[in-house]
């Protein structure tokens, strides 16, 4: 069952949050921040994939990113242990700054309505980039409430009408152990122009220290919750998003496209040009973008890679995602 994402984690660290960014934000005044960076050099090449979106996308339709900015922590060490080879960084305010402001900027770019994130230590980690990104009035946090997270979250130019999470379903492995998702599977309800669109951000087990049937758990469960919020609201547009560590044709991403309930977008593209992370210099397909089949649909040929030069996009090691889908009328 679904539940509501709890007020006491999602308001936790507002307060500390809203005093942090406070704080960094004088300090950049003070210290003369550096201007974000402008656009990046194209890459040139078939395996580099478009750089930049379009400006305009289709009369009605709403663009929907995903990206994960890879470990935006902040600067307030909440696991005792941070900094050099610890899991959790601790970036000097001014690094912070410039972080977020790249970050930023690549969102920007996009043109995106909605993006769903990965990778958002804290509130403040986010009141980071919405600070910056005025067109983007509504985000959520999809915070787990560990120390050290990297949580999940949404923004957003549309109106967010209901917020749930899922973390606390049971999820079985394949072997039959019990598991749960590993982030937050937000669930967010958006009015669009008097339309009804639902999107969730997702990021499933990664494969450092791997634990592949708890990432299959999580397609298997994710599957189902999706395409029943679909069934559930059958004039919405659903989509599901986000870093699911695994390749098309892998038991986790054919679990999730099991008997065509959710479209994976980037199926109607090459896959020179739908690869979104390098590992050891194989180009894999890991961030996706799925729509449920009901109300709304796809705009064909719309999915498209944002990456720099060198693979990655706006200082993160993972390239964005994004595509252009229309709600039902």
């Amino acid at each position: 069952m679904s539940r509501p994402l709890p007020s006491a984690s999602r308001d936790r660290k507002r307060l500390r949050a809203a005093a942090l960014l406070a704080a960094l934000l004088s300090l950049s005044a003070c210290e003369g921040r550096e201007t974000p960076p402008g656009p990046n050099e194209p890459c040139v090449g078939a395996a580099c994939g478009p750089q930049q979106p379009p400006d305009t996308a289709l009369e009605g339709s709403v663009r929907i990113a995903a990206f994960n900015v890879q470990r935006l922590f902040d600067t307030v060490c909440d696991s005792d242990a941070c900094g050099g080879s610890n899991y959790e960084a601790l970036p000097t305010p001014s690094e912070f700054g410039l972080q977020a402001d790249r970050l930023a900027s690549a969102i920007s770019r996009l043109n995106a309505d909605v993006v769903l994130l990965a990778e958002v230590e804290t509130q403040a980690s986010l009141d980071a980039l919405t600070s910056r990104l005025p067109r983007f009035g509504y985000s959520e946090l999809g915070e787990t409430g560990a120390a050290a997270s990297v949580d999940v979250a949404v923004l957003s130019v549309h109106p967010i009408t209901d917020v749930r999470g899922h973390r606390e379903r049971t999820l079985w492995r394949p072997d039959g152990s019990a598991t749960r998702f590993s982030r937050e599977l937000l669930e967010v309800h958006l009015d669009v122009d008097g339309k009804k669109v639902i999107v969730f951000s997702a990021h499933f087990r990664s494969k450092s220290n791997d634990d592949a049937g708890r990432r299959f758990a999580e397609a298997v469960a994710a599957r189902d919750i999706v395409a029943g919020a679909a069934q559930a609201a059958p004039d919405a547009l659903v989509v599901l998003g986000g870093d699911l560590n695994d390749v098309p044709g892998s038991e986790p991403i054919t679990a999730l496209e099991r008997d065509d309930a959710l479209l994976r977008v980037s199926s109607d593209r090459p896959a020179s040009e739908t690869w979104t992370y390098t590992y050891h210099g194989d180009h894999q397909a890991i961030d996706h973008l799925y729509l449920a089949r009901g109300g709304g649909s796809y705009v064909p040929g719309s999915f498209r890679t944002a990456r720099d030069p060198r693979g990655g996009y706006g200082g993160s090691d993972h390239a964005a995602v994004y595509a252009d889908f229309l709600p039902a009328p």
